[in-house]
């Protein structure tokens, strides 16, 4: 409605309003805004309040010597190994857990966290193949050969599913270390037709393998401050939680294989033919990835299986797990990239077969540079002296090594949705060594530490790369489909990996929306990269907590954050605000009140119905003096009356006049001659509070913006009120015009003073009028992006 108002009513009307919410929260009022207090654990000398490690902070070590015989033949892989395991905690240990991740793949000590099964619609040869029957042995899984100490004698152990626990000849001290080996194979799966993220693929076309060693060897649990043993079994899901350590590793390959790894190679001279050795060296100081085995080799390779051998060796320090890959299919590139915040220089390099040559020699060793050089600027400079990327058809991460798809069609050609998705998986699985192979969370038990954070940081990264780039995951905007979801089908990102329904939205996508809705609309991109960055610097080499990073944030922003915390992490809220109506006053500069008269009576003064005990015995206390106020005494009616002081006639009727001083002259009824208010309501119809954001449009064609803090939902989280002044009149009003807070409904976030409903959001407007250009449009106009045939 329009009103017309007097001008003293248009200048309080926002006051009102504003005191009427304050004064009057009621039910409205919930929790959205209260501390996380004890839902995050209690700081001590391990994890501080400010989201630091304490002075006591502490974490155990392991250092590996394996040695490691690939049988191309029998595809099995042997391994011996030897592991000093360093108790750094203040706790006794006797016993210790490591990880037999293999055991996933066997039909009979695998992890056993079946879920619903159908009838599938037909069934094949194949089929019935990998389908497990109850009870039979696919032999698949750890074959232990030998688990001694390191003076030979035999260690108790007991194997549960994927985790074995050995039992310790005699207690582990703080400070004190122990050293075991083990001997074991196992038969390595098809991973293409099995799944997983280790094992070989066969190219039938050639006949040769491309093998991917992960979780392939016994590896040490991490005992924590904050879990103890991480002895969560493996399902294929839930990552890995993995101590640091020092590794030297040798691999025994067939001779015409080429092989990758985690860490520096330390033989390229033995393995290597003169003319590879003399481009390694000339790709080190390359701007230009330089192939170190060409195409050429690498086909000639594929048609001559060598029956000789050789041994590769390898050594990385200061990291949490190894990977490797190997086969004779592989064209191998690099460049030397110089890392300017710590002056760091790092081999950048890629292995990749024939079927991927057309995409990843032009694009794969410049990406993995890319990603190293901007992830250090948003986090920490990255300190290894590898960085490599391997197409594998699917992506997974290790420190130094990541595995990734991106092949071409047989004659060379590509989609551009295939060289973005491989620019995309590429800059996240290399993104992965900051996240989490250095910041060093517990994937088992929080995807979103790793999978999230490293997803927001690809996200940056492929701007960098492309500002263009289309993005799947970090844009707000991106993450509405899922927010829409029924509330059964929705889990908060604080959920154990095992019990997410839908995997990726809410490991990945919702937490790496947050965080940009962070930088990018409530703390602003200056106080965001600060504390990014801290909570980087503060937790490199360690094992961060979920409480750790929203701690470090608020810590070194000084913004208290855990409103959203509570909403984006723990809740399962869309964010929903609508414009529920919006109120028009305009001053009338001529309606000024006229001075009246005010009558009353004199009523009883105002004094507590009950003269409590603190009063009586102030009054009986002769050392205590009242304070006396002559002018008091002198002026106010009541004092004198409560008193004895004055006598008064309460049937009597007293009168007051109240002056007007309101009347404007000629210069203040110029000023505000043209100012219009508006009162603007708003309804927080989702349940998730964000700031508001306004743009305004004028009849005049020019735009104002404003935002106003999520603070404004403080006092009454389903309503709020705000009143502006202008001096021209508003023609329309868009709630959230860059879709920046993830709002599922921007049908309900535009008005007009037209008198158009809101119905109709300038979003589906642009899309309507979008698809009738695509469509050939009213003029019958071909679209030209159509004409082109693009997508």
């Amino acid at each position: 409605m329009r009103l017309k108002v007097t001008l003293l009513s248009v200048f309080t009307f926002a006051g009102l309003a504003a005191q009427n919410i304050q004064n009057n929260p009621g039910s409205n009022h919930g929790n959205k805004f209260e501390q996380l207090g004890t839902i995050l654990p209690t700081p001590n000398i391990y994890r501080t309040a400010s989201g630091s490690p304490g002075h006591g902070y502490w974490q155990n070590r392991a250092d590996y010597n394996i040695s490691a015989y690939l049988d191309e033949d029998k595809r099995n892989l042997k391994g011996s190994e030897t592991i000093t395991y360093y108790n750094n905690s203040p706790d006794d240990l006797d016993y210790i857990w490591l990880q037999l991740d293999e055991n996933e793949a066997s039909s009979i000590n695998k992890a056993n966290y079946p879920t619903s099964t159908t009838l599938p619609k037909t069934i094949n040869d194949q089929k019935l193949k990998i389908t497990e029957l109850p009870g039979k042995d696919n032999g698949y899984g750890v074959h232990l050969e030998k688990v001694t100490d390191e003076s030979g004698n035999a260690l108790r152990y007991t194997v549960n599913k994927t985790m074995m626990r050995i039992d310790l000849p005699k207690i582990l001290k703080k400070g004190e270390k122990f050293t075991l080996k083990i001997d074991w194979n196992y038969n390595i799966t098809n991973r293409i037709k099995m799944g997983g993220r280790g094992g070989y693929e066969n190219f039938p076309e050639d006949g040769n393998d491309l093998y991917t060693m992960t979780q392939w060897y016994p590896r040490m649990c991490v005992y924590s401050d904050f879990h103890g043993w991480q002895n969560h079994q493996f399902t294929g899901r839930g990552e890995f939680a993995l101590a640091f350590g020092n590794f030297k590793v040798s691999m025994n390959v067939p001779a015409d294989h080429v092989v990758g790894g985690t860490g520096e190679c330390k033989n390229y001279e033995q393995v290597l033919s003169s003319e590879q050795l003399s481009r390694y060296r000339k790709a080190q100081s390359s701007s230009e990835p330089v192939e170190i085995v060409t195409l050429d080799e690498a086909k000639k390779a594929e048609k001559n299986r060598s029956k000789q051998r050789k041994t590769w060796v390898f050594e990385a320090n200061n990291v949490r797990d190894f990977a490797w890959t190997s086969s004779r299919k592989f064209i191998w590139d690099g460049m030397g990239v110089v890392i300017p915040e710590n002056n760091n220089k790092v081999m950048a390099m890629s292995f990749y077969g024939k079927e991927a040559y057309g995409l990843y020699r032009k694009f794969s060793t410049k990406a993995v540079a890319h990603t190293i050089k901007t992830y250090s600027e948003f986090t920490i400079p990255y300190p290894y002296p590898v960085a490599q990327s391997v197409e594998a058809a699917n992506g997974m991460e290790y420190p130094m090594i990541c595995f990734n798809f991106g092949r071409t069609e047989k004659d060379g050609t590509y989609s551009e949705g295939t060289k973005n998705g491989m620019i995309g998986v590429i800059i996240h699985e290399v993104g992965h060594n900051f996240f989490p192979m250095i910041i060093n969370s517990d994937e088992r038990q929080w995807t979103w530490m790793d999978e999230g954070l490293n997803t927001f940081t690809e996200y940056l990264t492929e701007e960098r790369w492309d500002n263009k780039f289309p993005s799947k995951r970090g844009p707000a905007w991106t993450i509405v489909d899922y927010m829409k979801l029924p509330k059964d089908q929705l889990e908060p990102i604080m959920s154990n990996s095992e019990n997410i329904v839908q995997f990726g939205p809410n490991a990945y996508s919702k937490p790496a929306t947050g965080l940009n809705i962070l930088r990018e609309t409530i703390m602003g991109r200056e106080l965001f990269d600060k504390a990014y960055k801290t909570y980087a610097k503060r937790w490199a080499f360690k094992h961060p907590e979920p409480a750790d990073f929203f701690r470090t944030m608020e810590d070194a922003s000084g913004e208290d954050l855990d409103w959203f915390w509570r909403g984006w992490f723990y809740g399962t809220d869309p964010v929903d605000i609508a414009i529920d109506k919006v109120t028009i006053a305009t001053p009338d500069l001529d309606a000024v009140p006229a001075p009246k008269e005010v009558k009353y009576k004199v009523d009883k003064a105002l004094v507590n119905d009950f003269e409590d005990l603190s009063k009586i015995r102030n009054r009986e206390d002769k050392n205590i003096t009242f304070y006396v106020d002559k002018d008091k005494e002198a002026q106010d009616f009541y004092y004198r009356y409560d008193r004895g002081q004055e006598k008064v006639d309460q049937n009597k009727e007293y009168s007051l006049t109240q002056d007007n001083d309101m009347a404007l002259d000629k210069q203040q009824k110029e000023k505000f001659k043209n100012i219009q208010a508006y009162q603007i309501d708003f309804v927080n119809k989702g349940g998730l509070v964000m700031p508001i954001i306004l743009e305004f449009t004028f009849e005049d064609g020019t735009k104002l913006y404003d935002k106003s803090s999520a603070q404004i939902w403080r006092l009454n989280e389903q309503k709020a009120t705000k009143t502006y002044y202008f001096e021209k009149k508003l023609k329309s009003i868009q709630l959230d015009p860059m879709r920046e807070t993830a709002d599922i409904d921007t049908s309900n976030n535009f008005w007009s003073n037209d008198g158009s409903t809101s119905e109709t959001s300038r979003f589906q407007v642009f899309k309507q009028k979008h698809e009738g250009a695509v469509r050939g449009g009213a003029n019958g106009k071909v679209n030209p992006m159509q004409a082109a045939g693009k997508k």
